[in-house]
């Protein structure tokens, strides 16, 4: 079992979270592709800061998204957005992603977006997303390589891609790696 010690993101950082630069190198169109969102699906963004998947999603399906975030100013910063342009399907919930305050099978899509390798345990973590995945729903997970970058959390943090696809295997997961870019990866996983 993976244990890291938890940490979260800095509000005063928020700027960089939605500045062009990631925007190019992580297009959030393209991204939440990959999780297949329908019109009726119930999708969780867990470690939604302020937003930046967490409105596209929103944009994509009819029904509620819930943003969760350990931090309320993120996700003031992230109802602001929303209300910029109105937008009402999300649902705001302040959440560490130890415990999540979902309820049992609510969910059809979940996004976990560069915080799995901040959470105290990735396996508690994994487990907690299957309770709150439907059958057959589906989750996208997108971290960092485990290499040098101008950007993003120190190398010893990381997790690699084989790995990440090995604690997924280990906790009951299908997976496919998605390379996203020279930075990224992605893992598209549903329970088996």
């Amino acid at each position: 079992m993976r244990t890291l010690t938890g940490k979260k993101f800095n509000p005063e950082k928020a700027h960089k979270l939605i500045s062009e630069e990631r925007k190019a190198i992580l297009p959030p169109d393209k991204i939440i592709e990959y999780l297949e969102v329908e019109g009726n699906d119930v999708v969780a963004d867990l470690g939604a800061g302020n937003g930046y998947f967490t409105i596209p999603i929103a944009k994509s399906t009819n029904n509620t998204v819930y943003a969760v975030d350990i931090e309320p100013k993120m996700l003031n910063m992230l109802r602001e957005s929303a209300g910029k342009e109105n937008i009402k399907n999300i649902d705001y919930v302040v959440s560490d992603l130890v415990e999540f305050k979902l309820e049992d099978a609510s969910v059809n899509k979940a996004i976990v977006s560069m915080v799995i390798h901040e959470v105290s345990s990735i396996d508690h973590t994994l487990n907690e997303i299957k309770r709150i995945l439907k059958s057959g729903g589906q989750l996208l997970l997108i971290e960092w390589k485990a290499i040098e970058t101008e950007s993003g959390p120190p190398l010893h943090e990381r997790i690699p891609a084989q790995d990440m696809v090995e604690i997924l295997k280990n906790a009951n997961y299908e997976t496919e790696i998605i390379d996203l870019n020279s930075q990224h990866y992605a893992v598209k996983a549903r329970i088996k």
